[in-house]
C-alpha cells in the first residue's frame, strides 16, 4: 500500500510539478506587465507630448482634415499670387491690323517684272505690307508690290541690324566666326549660330564693343540714312541719329541689336543685301515705269563696299537662319535651291513689325526679296520668312530659277529679254 501510495504521489508530484512551472510562467509574466505599469506610471512626466500608441478613426479623420485645410489655404494663396503676377504682367496692346485688302493700288507697272510681281502678290495675300524684288547684279527693282508702304519712312530695323553690324565688327577685326563672345556669367557665342537664332546678347555686346562712331560710320557706308534709289518718285529717306540712344534706353548695345531710334526702309535693306549677294557693290536701286526704261536700263553704282573678305562668315549665319535658325519657316514650302536670309521682329507705339531680307543662291544668278509686314500680333519675322517661301516657291513653279534669261513686260520688245538677263 506504501509502494502504490508513493507511486501515485509520484504521479502526482509530476503533475503538479507541470502545472507549478506553467503558473510560474504566468506568474512571472504578469509580475513583469505589473512593474512596467508601475514604473510607467511613477515615471517623472516628460516636456514634450508623446504620441499615442494608436490613433482612432476620429483622430485619423480629424488628422487628415487638419492636413486637407492646410493645402487649401496653400493652393489659395497660390492662387492670389499667380492673379497678382497676372495682373501685373504687361500685354502689348496694337491698334495696326495685320490684314489689308488694297495694298497694290496706285502701285505703276509697267516696268516691271510681270512674273515676279505676280509671285509676290500671290505670296503676300491679304497681309498688310509690302515686297521688293530687286536683281543684285543691277539694281534694278524688279517688282514693289504695295509701293506706298515700301517708298515711306521706314521703321524699327529689329534684328535685320544685326547683319551691317556683322559687316563693321567683321571689317574692323573685333570678331570673326571663332571669337566667342560673352553672352551671360557662363555662357558665350560665336557669329554664325548668333545671326542664325538672332540672339541679342551677342549683338549687344559686340555693339558696345563697336561704339557709336565706328557704328554710324558703316552704317552709313551701307546706305542708312539716305536715299537707296535713284530718282524714284516718293521715296522716303528713313533716319539714323547723329547721338547714341541713351543709356538708360539700352545705348549703342541696342541700337546693334534691335536697332533702336533707326529707321530703315525696306529699299534701303534690300540693297545692302543686294551688295552681300553680288560681292559688295553698293547700287542705286532704279524702278524703271515703263518699257523703254526697262529696255534702256543702266546700272548706277553708289559705292564699292570693302565687304567681299568677310561676306563668306556672314553668308554662313544667314544660311543657318533658313536651314535651322529663325527663318526655318520658309522652308516648309520651298526647299529646292540655297536661300540665305535674316528675320527681324520687334514693335513701336501700338505696331508689330515682322521683316525678312534674303536672296536665293542659284547657279544662274540671285535675286534679293525684302518682305516687311506691319500690324498686330500675326506680324513677326518667321510670318515674313513664310511668306519668302510661298514666293520663291511661285517664281520656282514658273521656272524663273531655270532659264537665265529672266522674262520681262508683255509690251516691251523681244529682244530686251538678251539686255535684261541677270
Amino acid at each position: 500500500m506504501v509502494s502504490v501510495a508513493r507511486l501515485g504521489l509520484k504521479d502526482t508530484d509530476k503533475k503538479m510539478n507541470n502545472g507549478s512551472t506553467c503558473s510560474r510562467l504566468l506568474l512571472i509574466f504578469t509580475v513583469a506587465i505589473s512593474l512596467c505599469a508601475s514604473a510607467a506610471s511613477i515615471s517623472p512626466r516628460r516636456h514634450t507630448k508623446a504620441k499615442p500608441t494608436t490613433i482612432t478613426e476620429n483622430a485619423h479623420t480629424r488628422r487628415r482634415l487638419a492636413n486637407t485645410h492646410h493645402s487649401a489655404r496653400v493652393v489659395r494663396a497660390s492662387v492670389r499670387t499667380t492673379a497678382r503676377r497676372r495682373t501685373s504682367r504687361y500685354y502689348e496692346r496694337f491698334s495696326t491690323s495685320s490684314f489689308a485688302e488694297d495694298q497694290t493700288v496706285g502701285d505703276v507697272l509697267a516696268g516691271e517684272d510681270p512674273v515676279v510681281r505676280q509671285a509676290a502678290i500671290n505670296a503676300l495675300g491679304n497681309m498688310n505690307g509690302t515686297i521688293v524684288a530687286i536683281d543684285p547684279s543691277s539694281g534694278r527693282i524688279l517688282a514693289m508690290v504695295n509701293q506706298h508702304l515700301a517708298l515711306s519712312a521706314g521703321a524699327t530695323p529689329c534684328s535685320t541690324i544685326k547683319i551691317p553690324v556683322a559687316l563693321a565688327a567683321l571689317s574692323e577685326n573685333l570678331v570673326n566666326k571663332n571669337t566667342r563672345v560673352p553672352i551671360s556669367k557662363t555662357a558665350g557665342l560665336t557669329l554664325t549660330p548668333a545671326l542664325a537664332h538672332s540672339n541679342n546678347a551677342y549683338f549687344e555686346a559686340v555693339g558696345r564693343k563697336l561704339g557709336f562712331e565706328r557704328y554710324s560710320y558703316y552704317a552709313h557706308q551701307f546706305g542708312l540714312g539716305e536715299l537707296a534709289g535713284w530718282n524714284i518718285a516718293g521715296e522716303q529717306v528713313g533716319r539714323f541719329p547723329d547721338v547714341p540712344l541713351e543709356a538708360k534706353l539700352g545705348g549703342v548695345g541696342k541700337m546693334c541689336s534691335f536697332g533702336e531710334s533707326i529707321s530703315m526702309t525696306p529699299l534701303q535693306l534690300g540693297a545692302i543685301v543686294a551688295a552681300i549677294a553680288n560681292g559688295g557693290t553698293l547700287y542705286y536701286l532704279q524702278h524703271p515705269t515703263t518699257p523703254a526704261e526697262v529696255l534702256n536700263f543702266q546700272p548706277k553704282v553708289k559705292r564699292q563696299l570693302d565687304i567681299a573678305p568677310v561676306l563668306p562668315q556672314i553668308e554662313e549665319g544667314m544660311a543657318g537662319a533658313v536651314r535651322y535658325g529663325t527663318a526655318r519657316s520658309l522652308r516648309w514650302s520651298f526647299s529646292e535651291e540655297e536661300v540665305l536670309g535674316k528675320t527681324g521682329t520687334c514693335s513701336n507705339h501700338g505696331t508689330r513689325y515682322g521683316w525678312f531680307a534674303s536672296f536665293a543662291n542659284t547657279d544662274l544668278g540671285h535675286i534679293v526679296t525684302v518682305v516687311f509686314l506691319q500690324g498686330g500680333r500675326p506680324t513677326f519675322g518667321p510670318k515674313a520668312a513664310e511668306i519668302t517661301g510661298h514666293l520663291y516657291r511661285n517664281l520656282y513653279d514658273h521656272s524663273f530659277f531655270g532659264t537665265a534669261a529672266r522674262l520681262t513686260p508683255a509690251s516691251a520688245p523681244s529682244e530686251s529679254t538678251a539686255a535684261n538677263s541677270h
